[in-house]
């Protein structure tokens, strides 16, 4: 029987074409973390490798954040905010359950009448929507596509958990993603593991925050068991990485970046000695001065690395997350 429906037509390929961030004003150092916990600075360096973080303040919204990260990616893919046709927002702490902070943002930023939504991934998010925009660019369905990593986790930190105080940041990162004449972003390599959905969670879900009388519990905060996370990333994520590479035909010293979640210092450099990097790639290390920000680490890394000089136009990176679900997504994509 023949179908009667006519098929897709998009572009050949996609690209990420423009990156921005945004990065709140407040600098939080370790010695501000160390006035709620029992360590020390030496401790939180070594364990994660974090310095400082920044903390959004009043005005520094998930919205807002946003806009700024967006405006800056549409500004670097030379294209006008009029010219998006679709918006990706990946964020855990947009505490409106409804509607989609995506929508909000394709308004305010002047982009007309897109789909647009969000997703929750983790720290895997922005790997995903990036997935989900070479899709809607190679399918026709959209051109130019927005995919903003945002978080505001200092609002579900628990200053007080000497596990997790002092690993969370906020900020926003931004890609355009649209069309290219010749393979610029590779397969992605995805998955989930939800046998180990709770090594990381909320504390209490806001049913029970809702239904509990005031005072008798806290208010719902990020935590994790950090041994298991470590092991699991340290030992399963260096494989996906490896998967990526191979779906993408690359090999290890092809590369020229390598921009992983930012989580942990010591997670990084076990990633990069099971990958067998050559030392002429360029590694992110933004966990350093940002903090882990989740769903918004990788772009704020890759902007940091494009700015810095560190990394170039052009250049060939591997990009991976991971987090929350257990959740992961791993691809190789060329620079802007």
């Amino acid at each position: 029987m023949t179908s009667k429906i006519r098929p897709s037509k998009g572009a050949p390929y996609a690209r990420i074409l423009g990156v921005g961030g945004y990065r709140p004003t407040r600098v939080v150092p370790n010695e501000e973390i160390l006035k709620h916990i029992d360590s020390t600075d030496e401790w939180i360096r070594s364990r994660s490798g974090i310095a400082t973080r920044h903390w959004a303040g009043p005005d520094e919204t998930v919205a807002e954040m946003s806009l700024a990260a967006g405006g800056k990616a549409i500004a670097d893919a030379g294209i006008s905010a009029s010219d998006i046709d679709g918006v990706i927002v990946a964020t855990v702490s947009h505490f409106k359950q409804t509607p989609a902070i995506a929508t909000e943002i394709a308004h305010r930023i002047g982009a007309g009448m897109p789909p647009a939504f969000d997703i929750s991934a983790g720290c895997a998010g922005f790997t995903y929507g990036l997935t989900l925009a070479k899709g809607m660019v190679t399918d026709g369905t959209a051109r130019h596509v927005l995919v903003i990593g945002v978080e505001r986790l200092s609002d579900l930190t628990d200053k007080e958990d000497r596990a997790t105080a002092f690993l969370f940041g906020d900020g926003a990162g931004a890609v355009i993603v649209g069309p290219s004449d010749e393979p610029a972003m590779g397969p992605t390599v995805w998955g989930s593991d939800g046998e180990k959905s709770e090594t990381i969670k909320q504390t209490v879900s806001w049913e029970v925050y809702r239904d509990t009388p005031a005072g008798e519990v806290r208010f719902p905060a990020i935590t994790q068991e950090g041994q298991s996370v470590f092991r699991w990333a340290v030992f399963e994520m260096a494989k996906v990485a490896q998967e990526a590479l191979d779906a993408a035909g690359i090999t290890a010293d092809q590369l020229d970046v390598f921009v992983p979640h930012q989580a942990n210092m010591r997670i990084i450099d076990s990633m990069i000695k099971a990958l067998k990097l050559p030392d002429h790639v360029a590694v992110a290390r933004d966990v350093e001065t940002t903090g882990n920000t989740s769903a918004a680490s990788i772009p704020l890394a890759m902007e940091r690395l494009l700015a810095t000089g560190q990394a170039k136009s052009g250049d060939t990176a591997l990009v991976i997350g991971f987090g929350a679900g257990l959740v992961y997504a791993a691809t190789v994509v060329t620079l802007p």
